[in-house]
This record gives structure tokens, C-alpha cells and sequence, in this order.
């Protein structure tokens, strides 16, 4: 752990999710692979897709509107559409292919396995500070055994713009009643979790599960408050 500001008391912690509390990496792999195999399965057709393709639509749906940008499951719908309707399905029928496939991708996108100390640390703050889990992304809290330790979970799209946008942390302001400068933000990316939440004025935990140093890191716009490299670390503040 490094210290490169001194902290405030720490009233309340917000967290990002994906890989802050978890791997997330193997599990996006598994679930572009495996919706693949569905796909071609379910729709033959789209067996001509390559992974170019499919790169292509959905730089197509981040293209196309904002929404887009700030809300992955409404992207992949878009992207799927546009998928659907080069192979001609269209329609009610299109309609009907999204929801069965994004079923799946709510299956795959939760095959999520959470470290023993994720859960030990998340319940020993929790039992002493109010929780908010804070996400640019789509997973299910409640799927992945999570749900017990927040106090409320702000998914970009329906609660704001994607982080950086302060528009997350803000709300979970209002929803603790807890000025930002008391509560501490933890996450792995030095934009949307770090330069976010000090942009937001809150105080910001930077997550480095890696051998590389705030020094070698290219995207620092700002720096964290603190450094941590486990999980755990984050006792010291409760």
C-alpha cells in the first residue's frame, strides 16, 4: 500500500466491480466465445461472421448514439440488431432473437467467481461503513453473490453516464447523504475509477493487482490518494 495524499476519515466506500473484486477478463473471454457458439447455433447464418465483423458492429453501435456509449447492454443490443438484419432477420422476429440472445449473454456475463477475500473484506466494511457499488458495466450483483454487502448499485445507463462522468458518484452522494470528501472510491482504472472520482470530489483508492507501478502507468491524469495491491488493504481504513 502507498500513500500519495494524506486521507480524510472515511465515512463510506464506493466500488467498481469488475476487476476490482474480481477477475473479470476470463470471463468476458468465455462469454464472447461461448455466445458465438450460440449464435451460430440458433442462427447458422451468422456463422460468416468473423471477429472482425462482429468488431466492426459494434463500433458501429458505439457510433451510432450516445446511449450507446454510456450503456453496454443497450450497445449489444444495438449490435446485434445491426447483426440480424444482414442476415435478414427482421421484425418481430428480430425483436425476438435479441431477447433470447441477450438471456444468454445475462447467463454467461454472470459465470463470475469471486475471491474468498473479496467476500471476507466487503463483509467486515460493511458491518462498519455503508457500501455502494458503482459500474460501467452489467453484471448482476445479486447472480454473483454480492448483493449483501451494498447499499445501493449504480449501473451506467440507467443511473448516468459511464464513469468518468461524475454523474454515479454524485448520486451516490445523495443516496448516503455523505459529502464525497468523506467517502473513499476503490477501482482499477486510473480514468474511470480514479480521475472520476477525484473529478467528483471524492477521495480515490486506486486497485494495482499488477508488478507495474504508478510510474510506468501511461493514462494517469490524475493521482489516487492511495495505492492498493490487495483487496484487504482496505481494512486499514475502517
Amino acid at each position: 500500500m502507498r500513500f500519495f495524499r494524506s486521507l480524510d476519515p472515511v465515512h463510506a466506500m464506493t466500488f467498481d466491480l469488475d476487476d476490482t473484486l474480481y477477475d473479470n477478463h476470463p470471463v468476458i473471454r468465455r462469454l464472447e466465445r461461448d455466445l458465438r457458439s450460440w449464435l451460430i447455433e440458433s442462427f447458422p447464418r451468422l456463422g460468416q461472421f468473423t471477429e472482425e465483423h462482429w468488431r466492426a458492429l459494434k463500433r458501429q453501435a458505439l457510433q451510432s448514439n450516445e446511449r450507446c456509449r454510456n450503456d453496454v447492454t443497450f450497445a449489444r443490443e444495438t449490435q446485434l440488431g445491426y447483426a440480424f438484419t444482414r442476415i435478414g432477420v427482421i421484425g418481430d422476429s428480430q425483436t425476438q432473437a435479441i431477447q433470447d440472445t441477450m438471456y444468454q449473454v445475462t447467463v454467461l456475463r454472470n459465470r463470475v467467481e469471486i475471491p474468498e477475500e473479496t467476500h471476507s473484506t466487503l463483509k467486515a466494511i460493511a458491518a462498519k461503513l455503508p457500501l455502494v457499488a458503482i459500474t460501467n458495466g452489467n453484471v448482476d450483483i445479486e447472480r454473483i453473490g454480492l448483493q449483501g454487502y451494498f447499499a445501493y448499485t449504480l449501473k451506467a445507463g440507467p443511473d448516468g453516464d459511464a464513469k468518468p462522468s461524475a454523474d454515479m458518484f454524485l448520486r451516490a452522494t445523495e443516496l448516503l447523504d455523505i459529502p464525497g470528501a468523506s467517502i473513499l472510491h476503490v477501482g482499477d482504472h486510473l480514468v474511470s475509477d480514479v480521475l472520476g472520482a477525484k473529478a467528483a470530489g471524492f477521495q480515490a483508492a486506486w486497485f494495482n493487482d499488477t508488478t507495474n507501478g504508478i510510474e510506468s502507468q501511461i493514462k494517469i491524469k490524475v493521482m489516487p490518494d492511495v495505492e492498493i495491491n490487495r483487496i484487504e488493504q482496505l481494512l486499514h481504513f475502517i
